[in-house]
């Protein structure tokens, strides 16, 4: 039986050996799709602990880099049970941190989870700015756009890209994420669901699809 807790924090201490071996035992017990997407959240957890210890100075930029590794690593293990019920790609997702903000963790643990379920994720990267959302939405059409940021002035970029996508005419629904996001910010931008959970965020796109 998978140790979730146990899981989150060797994620957080990013003991890769640990990560491996006991995902890897989990995968051989044949679980349900829902038992891997708890797994897959748990490894979420580990990454907030990641990210809080990174606030406080205990780890560095190379740590942030590693634990995205091990991330990835650790989804590329569980995805066989994630996405036994799908061999199509399931649709298109732009996402990126909208201007002005420069966190990825979050954005980059919706597009692993994201994938995971099937999504094609076109990654736009941090300080996106407002013409690069509107280009590759016209390039790409994608069904969703999702807006990431951390910050709290990440809302007016947020509002500003939406906007901007709206006064393009692309037909995409837009979902939102972020520390600062709540109903009365994703009334203001404009946007169509907000999130604070890559977990969440996935199941509204696939309830868009």
């Amino acid at each position: 039986m998978l140790d979730l807790k146990e899981l989150t924090q060797a994620v957080g201490d990013l003991e890769e050996d640990e990560v491996m071996e006991m995902l890897n035992g989990f995968v051989e017990t044949k679980p349900s799709e829902a038992e891997a997407q708890e797994a897959v959240i748990a490894c979420q957890g580990g990454m907030e602990i990641v990210g809080d210890l990174f606030e406080k100075g205990d780890y560095f930029v190379g740590d942030l880099i590693f634990a995205g590794e091990l991330l990835t690593e650790a989804i590329n293990v569980l995805k066989p049970v994630l996405g036994n019920q799908e061999n199509v790609v399931a649709g298109t997702i732009v996402t990126g941190t909208v201007h002005g903000d420069l966190h990825d963790i979050g954005k980059n643990i919706f597009k692993s989870m994201a994938e995971a379920a099937g999504f094609e994720v076109i990654d736009l990267g941090i300080d996106v700015a407002i013409e690069n959302f509107v280009e590759k939405a016209k390039e790409c059409k994608p069904q969703i756009i999702g807006m990431s940021g951390v910050l709290t002035l990440a809302i007016d970029s947020m509002k500003e890209t939406v906007d901007a996508i709206k006064a393009a005419g692309i037909d995409a629904k837009v979902i939102i994420g972020g520390n600062p996001v709540t109903a009365e910010t994703c009334e203001y931008v404009g946007a169509d669901r907000f999130t604070t959970n890559a977990a969440e965020g996935v199941k509204i796109c696939q309830g868009w699809i």
